[in-house]
């Protein structure tokens, strides 16, 4: 028997649903119906036959003349104004989605045109500290970032995006299977050096990498103040900013998520770093949060 065809979807962003019913949300393009015939919802995800969105209430990102793109307080960072505003990247690669994200096109007045990428926040925890409020993320055009656990290269394309041509991402994952989706990736993005590599032990990648702006760290390990010390005593400049992602059942289960950040902000500063803001990653992700901040400040001289 075959199932009611789907009916596109309530808020939210993008649910799953079973059997080619109430596919994707209105938010950030869930995946359609999941039935024989694919459910009319969904922001375009793949069903197993044929293909789930038809965009418009399902969460589909139609672009054209009707999106209306502005930038974002973060340099890099863009806001796309249409029936459900995202978060999204100038795409470095017009045309080419990196994990089935939406693109908006937009068309200048002199007829060219602008694509950009809708950034998910439920797929990349930068996005979260950004709309989250955090002050400043340090990543911007002409930036140099190591990004620490990098994994298939989701928010690394959008950081690629964000640097630009005229900056560089050195991308690390140990993960060998990740590795492969990173190093596609980054086949098309002139700006992304991936590294298959172990973040514990950065002396093994210190060829490659050169002084970075900005390290980003998403390790989730016990350990994860300590590697970020340790790569930014050989690559981080001095004056230069971290991010590190902070997974608190990674680091102690059996204490609150607010004692953990808090034993972990204090790991940072007695390694040189100066953490400046901290904000959690609610609703996007349980119990994280994002500490933002510089490395081996430069004294601030005395008036005279």
């Amino acid at each position: 028997m075959r199932p009611p065809r789907g009916r596109g979807g309530g808020r939210g962003f993008g649910g799953r649903s079973d059997g080619g019913g109430r596919g994707g949300g209105r938010g950030f393009g869930g995946r359609g119906g999941r039935g024989d015939r694919g459910g009319r919802g969904g922001g375009g995800g793949r069903t197993p036959r044929g293909r789930g969105g038809r965009g418009g209430r399902g969460g589909g990102m139609k672009g054209g003349s009707k999106a209306v793109v502005i930038p974002h307080k973060h340099d890099g960072v863009f806001i796309s104004k249409s029936k459900e505003d995202a978060l999204c990247t100038r795409n470095m690669v017009p045309g080419e989605s990196v994990y089935g994200e939406k693109r908006v096109s937009v068309q200048n007045e002199d007829g060219t045109k602008v694509e950009y990428r809708v950034w998910n926040p439920f797929r990349s925890k930068l996005a979260a500290a950004v709309l989250g409020g955090v002050d400043n993320i340090w990543i911007g055009p002409g930036k140099r970032v190591l990004y620490l656990g990098a994994a298939s290269g989701t928010t690394v394309s959008h950081v690629s995006d964000i640097v630009g041509p005229e900056g560089l991402v050195y991308a690390v994952e140990f993960s060998h299977r990740s590795g492969r989706d990173l190093v596609n990736m980054a086949k098309k993005r002139t700006n992304v050096i991936p590294i298959i590599e172990d973040a514990r032990h950065p002396a093994r990648y210190r060829m490659l990498v050169g002084m970075v702006d900005v390290i980003f760290s998403d390790v989730a390990q016990p350990d994860q103040a300590r590697i970020l010390a340790l790569n930014a005593s050989y690559f981080l400049k001095n004056g230069g900013h971290f991010v590190i992602s902070i997974k608190a059942n990674c680091i102690d289960s059996t204490m609150p998520a607010e004692a953990v950040f808090a034993a972990e902000v204090e790991k940072l500063k007695a390694d040189q770093f100066k953490p400046s803001e901290q904000v959690t990653l609610e609703p996007f992700e349980r119990d994280h949060a994002c500490v933002v901040g510089g490395y081996r400040m430069p004294k601030k001289q005395k008036a005279t």
